[in-house]
């Protein structure tokens, strides 16, 4: 799936750009729903501080591999993922060409994509996903 969203200079291409665009609709939508309940600038600032984060650090593992040097576990990338920074995760395997070809990276990736997805079509349908799992058990 990767090297069809590069370019030869490692650049983020148009297609990749639509793809992030498209993923993030659930969780825009959910985040304007709780922007009656939370301040704004707090629903907003957490996302991108960890997305930045989360794609600095990719960038650091990259350059640490490509230097021999000491690298940065995936258990602390897919946190930075888990934890909401996976739009910079994304972005930044598309940039550096970093762990976009591991395969079992890559699941673990898109199954925390697909949560943040979940989550939010929960919250957007009102936690009626969550409450028909509570009442399952």
């Amino acid at each position: 799936m990767g090297q069809a969203l590069f370019n030869p200079q490692g650049v983020v291409t148009a297609k990749a750009w639509i793809g992030l665009g498209l993923l993030l609709v659930l969780p825009v939508l959910a985040l304007a729903r709780l922007a009656g309940e939370l301040d704004w600038r707090v629903l907003l600032g957490i996302p991108v501080v960890l997305s930045t984060l989360t794609y600095f650090t990719y960038r650091s593992d990259k350059r640490r591999s490509e230097s021999g040097a000491g690298r940065t576990p995936e258990s602390t990338l897919h946190l930075g993922e888990l934890l909401g920074g996976w739009p910079g995760a994304f972005l930044a395997q598309r940039r550096y060409r970093h762990k976009n070809a591991k395969f079992s990276y890559q699941v673990i990736f898109w199954v925390i994509v697909a949560l943040h997805q979940l989550v939010a079509l929960d919250l957007l349908l009102g936690w009626q996903l969550t409450r028909g799992l509570i009442q399952l058990f």
